[in-house]
């Protein structure tokens, strides 16, 4: 993860010689330097994957895809927010949300979630082998989504924030209840919800992802997700906005 919350949000995944960004929330130049804190370079990135066209996770898309010379998948949907800020010979590759595609090493299953966005999508990704779930940006759980992050090694889920810090925080009345609205963010205790209905006996790796610097805290993340899991809160990580997160070797959680 390259940073992880409102202000920006990014991140790498890997697979044999493959490497694809998700979301772009971040300046072409910034992204640069983060990439250099994973020891990584532009010039090794394949793909940028696009999960909804707000500006935490796009604001750099146009730049990076420009100054990298990568392609950018996004749905339709998310195109028609965001094709004003591309050059004509942009590299866009539109992707419906129910259908599975490659990208090098990596297949890429999308799916919809219920988002106060055009047409967002989340992902899950594989080699073949491991499985990795990302989930950030969703107000509500349906059943689809349950059933495309179960079975999977490793999860990243949004944990937005905290019920009572929401209730009891600084925001209006109006942006408590987008956050909070079937369309917005995921609460710690849904979260946790959810998590319990898809861990299964392959997981071996969770993370909290795009915390509120206002309306949560890392503990209060990480003991809900400990305790839908029954272990220690330190065995969840959380992503960080600043410092985004370490690399994790999913494929390594059977050796």
């Amino acid at each position: 993860m390259l940073g992880s919350g409102s202000r920006g949000n990014a991140a790498l995944i890997e697979s044999g010689g493959t490497m694809l960004m998700l979301d772009s929330g971040f300046s072409a130049r910034e992204t640069a330097v983060r990439l250099e804190r994973h020891d990584r370079h532009a010039d090794g990135l394949n793909a940028i994957l696009i999960t909804h066209e707000h500006g935490d996770h796009c604001r750099g898309v146009a730049s990076c895809a420009r100054r990298f010379g990568v392609p950018v998948w996004m749905t339709a949907g998310t195109w028609s927010a965001l094709k004003d800020r591309f050059d004509e010979d942009a590299d866009i590759r539109l992707i419906n949300p129910h259908e599975r595609f490659a990208i090098g090493d990596i297949e890429v299953q999308p799916f919809p979630v219920p988002h106060d966005a055009r047409e967002p999508c989340q992902f899950t990704f594989s080699d073949g082998d491991a499985r990795f779930g990302f989930l950030t940006d969703i107000g509500s759980i349906t059943t689809h989504v349950v059933d495309m992050l179960r079975d999977c090694d490793a999860l990243v889920l949004e944990c937005n924030h905290d019920a009572r810090m929401l209730r009891d925080g600084p925001y209006p009345p109006s942006l408590k209840a987008r956050v909070a609205g079937d369309q917005g963010h995921l609460e710690n205790a849904v979260a946790a919800g959810l998590l319990a209905r898809v861990a299964s006996p392959r997981l071996r790796y969770v993370a909290a992802a795009h915390l509120s610097e206002t309306n949560n805290t890392p503990a209060l993340a990480q003991a809900a997700l400990a305790r839908a899991l029954g272990c220690a809160p330190e065995w969840v990580d959380v992503a960080e906005q600043d410092e985004g997160l370490a690399f994790y070797d999913v494929s390594a959680v059977w050796v």
